[in-house]
């Protein structure tokens, strides 16, 4: 996945000392990635709508009709309000070692503060905020990369692909039309 500055240019932070507000920046290796700050907005993006889900009221939950390509079942019904709260803690697990998911699940998602996860993992403050920002970058970069269907942006998770851009993964297949002297000529109606 490449990124563009027209990807970056919006999550960027203005006074970024990396990348002076452009998102993007030179990596050792003199490739063009995404900077730090891009990366912690993408998280925090994501943590945003997850706390959303995880809070609002239970009736407030919407099924959804969606379409797939294969022809055994045409679409089919989910509920992406879970769907995006089980994505985000599976992923997290997935991407995140021993200490840093329980790091992750101490801070973000029990939602306990410094003073708390410093002494039940035995840190001090310094140490636990570049944790902190380590997780957030990490985290950002995985949900934006994520393949075939990334977490951010989120208005593409929950309502499909954009329609400024290219369909990732839902195309329609359409027949292709046969040509006119192929067809079998129509009768035509009686004559008594």
């Amino acid at each position: 996945m490449e990124w563009s500055r027209s990807d970056t240019l919006a999550l960027a932070m203005h006074k970024c000392t990396q990348c002076h507000g452009s998102g993007l920046r030179l990596s050792r290796r003199g490739a063009v990635t995404p900077c730090n700050c891009v990366l912690r907005s993408v998280f925090r993006i994501c943590w945003e709508r997850f706390l959303r889900c995880v809070t609002q009221e239970k009736h407030l939950s919407r099924v959804s009709l969606e379409p797939h390509l294969g022809k055994s079942r045409p679409s089919t019904w989910g509920r992406k309000d879970e769907e995006y709260i089980a994505d985000f803690c599976l992923v997290s697990r997935r991407t995140l070692d021993e200490f840093e998911h329980r790091l992750f699940r101490y801070h973000f998602l029990l939602g306990a503060d410094w003073k708390l996860c410093s002494r039940r993992l035995g840190i001090d403050r310094g140490n636990f905020f570049h944790a902190v920002y380590r997780i957030e970058q990490k985290l950002g970069r995985v949900f934006r990369e994520l393949e075939p269907y990334p977490l951010f942006p989120v208005d593409e998770y929950f309502s499909g692909p954009s329609k400024r851009g290219p369909a990732r993964a839902l195309s329609i297949r359409q027949e292709p039309a046969r040509p006119k002297h192929l067809e079998f000529p129509r009768p035509l109606g009686r004559t008594a």
